[in-house]
C-alpha cells in the first residue's frame, strides 16, 4: 500500500468516525425528545389541575390579566394603593366582608385584602352564583354608576364584586369569589394551584 493510500485510508476514516458519531448523536437526541416531552405537563393534565405560573412583573398597576387553571379563569389584578384603600369603606356594603365563608380563601388570604400580597389580587373569575363569566369593571364610576369603586359586575343575573371578589348585599351570589390555592416562588413569580406557606 502507497503512503498516499495511506492518507486516504485515514482521512476516510476519520470521516467514516464523524458521520458515525454525528449519527449516533442526533439518534441520541431524537430518541429523548419524546423523553423530555413526556416530563412537561400535557394540556390533559394542565385542565386536570397542574399549577400555571403566572408573572406578575409585566402586569401594570390597575391593570388585570386572565390565565387558566384547571380549565377556569383566574384573574391577576396589580391593585393600585388607591383601590387598596377603598377596600374598607365598602364593608357595610358587603354580604361577607369578614370572610366568615372561609371556603372562598386559604387560610393564608384570610385578610382585608383577600390576598398574600395586598396589592397582587388572584381570584377564580367565576361568579358563584351560577358559574357566569363577571365582567371585569376596575374604573370607578362610568356605567356602574356614580358610586362604583371598581370591581367585577355578572351581567347574567346582575351580581356585584368588590377588588377583593367580596360580593355585594342584594347580589344573587350567595358567597365571595373563590381565591385559589396559589404561593409565590419568587418576587414576581405565582404559583397557582398551590398553598402557600404563608400566614395570613
Amino acid at each position: 500500500m502507497s503512503k498516499k493510500d495511506k492518507g486516504f485510508d485515514k482521512d476516510r476514516r476519520k470521516f467514516l468516525l464523524t458521520a458515525t458519531a454525528l449519527t449516533g448523536g442526533l439518534g441520541v437526541a431524537a430518541a429523548g425528545i419524546p423523553f423530555v416531552s413526556s416530563m412537561t405537563p400535557s394540556e390533559k393534565a394542565k385542565a386536570a389541575g397542574a399549577s400555571v405560573e403566572v408573572d406578575t412583573s409585566k402586569i401594570k398597576k390597575g391593570e388585570l390579566i386572565t390565565t387558566e387553571w384547571r380549565g377556569q379563569p383566574v384573574w391577576v389584578l396589580n391593585r393600585t394603593d388607591e383601590m387598596i384603600q377603598s377596600l374598607p369603606k365598602l364593608d357595610k356594603n358587603l354580604a361577607d366582608p369578614d370572610l366568615k365563608v372561609t371556603s372562598q380563601q386559604p387560610k393564608y388570604c384570610q385578610n382585608a385584602t383577600r390576598s398574600i400580597k395586598s396589592d397582587m389580587l388572584v381570584v377564580v373569575g367565576i361568579c358563584t352564583h351560577l358559574g357566569c363569566s363577571p365582567s371585569a369593571k376596575i374604573e370607578p364610576k362610568g356605567d356602574m354608576g356614580d358610586d362604583w369603586t371598581g370591581g367585577f359586575f355578572c351581567p347574567c343575573h346582575g351580581s356585584k364584586f368588590d377588588l377583593a371578589g367580596r360580593v355585594y348585599k342584594g347580589s344573587p351570589a350567595p358567597t365571595n369569589l373563590v381565591v385559589p390555592p396559589h404561593k409565590y416562588i419568587d418576587e414576581n413569580t405565582i404559583l397557582i394551584g398551590e398553598d402557600s406557606k404563608e400566614e395570613a
